[in-house]
């Protein structure tokens, strides 16, 4: 407006405009408007496909590089991945490692593929499918997840509406993703693993509960930037200490 004010406004601009502001007032969010949000610094392309990244997931990255390191390959497994920023997080962070990404959403896993070819990120393996069925018998360093964990009748979900259900809740209680990832993880993780789960702030007790249950030790729960418990992890056949 300022280094413009006298270029003439095309009838299709005017639009244009008009119908993103339209889109804001029904709840769009911002990221959707602009088709991108940036995450751990890296720029993600974000659509109604797919949830936009939280900054509070920002803390699940920072554990789980925390118990990764720099100079050795590991494997990670992403589980629930969208728009693939957990995964391309890590990816960035850490060369050498093998990161695979799994959703069961077609649309989000494509957004995935083409922010991680947008960002040269492209050595991660996505996967489509429910939860741990795309890998099969495969066992990894660590699992990294960002469930739905919204309770059906939290009404925090009207505020939610325009970002994807099934990214946010598939549960009257939103711990139904967290505990059927649970039940399976172990099986999944070679000796010294890891599982990290991002959750609810008020879930932290059941979710450390669901960890002890399937065999986990060492679990703790993380607070976010605003100090809420926010990640709970766990290790199985441990007997080293927890890295802060």
């Amino acid at each position: 407006m300022i280094t413009q004010s006298n270029e003439p406004v095309s009838i299709d601009r005017e639009r244009a405009y008009a119908g993103l502001m339209e889109r804001r007032l029904r709840g769009a969010p911002v990221a959707y408007l602009t088709g991108s949000r940036e995450f751990w610094s890296l720029a993600l392309r974000v659509t109604p496909d797919v949830l936009v990244p939280r900054p509070e997931t920002e803390l699940l990255v920072d554990l789980a590089l925390r118990r990764l390191p720099f100079d050795q390959a590991r494997s990670v497994l992403d589980l629930g991945t969208g728009s693939g920023a957990i995964a391309l997080a890590i990816a960035s962070e850490r060369p050498r490692s093998r990161i695979t990404g799994v959703d069961v959403s077609p649309a989000a896993l494509k957004i995935a593929i083409q922010n991680s070819r947008d960002l040269g990120l492209s050595r991660v393996d996505w996967r489509l499918g429910s939860w741990f069925e795309p890998v099969g018998d495969e066992r990894f360093d660590m699992i990294v997840a960002n469930p739905p964990y919204v309770a059906a009748t939290d009404p925090a979900l009207e505020t939610l509406a325009a970002e994807p259900a099934i990214a946010l809740c598939v549960g009257p209680t939103g711990l139904e993703a967290l505990s059927s990832i649970a039940a399976d993880a172990a099986s999944h993780l070679h000796d010294y693993g890891w599982l990290i789960m991002e959750h609810g702030s008020d879930q932290a007790p059941e979710v450390a509960n669901l960890l002890e249950r399937h065999g986990f030790t060492s679990i703790r729960s993380h607070l976010d930037f605003s100090g809420k418990p926010r990640v709970t992890l766990g290790t199985v056949h441990s007997p080293h200490q927890e890295p802060s």
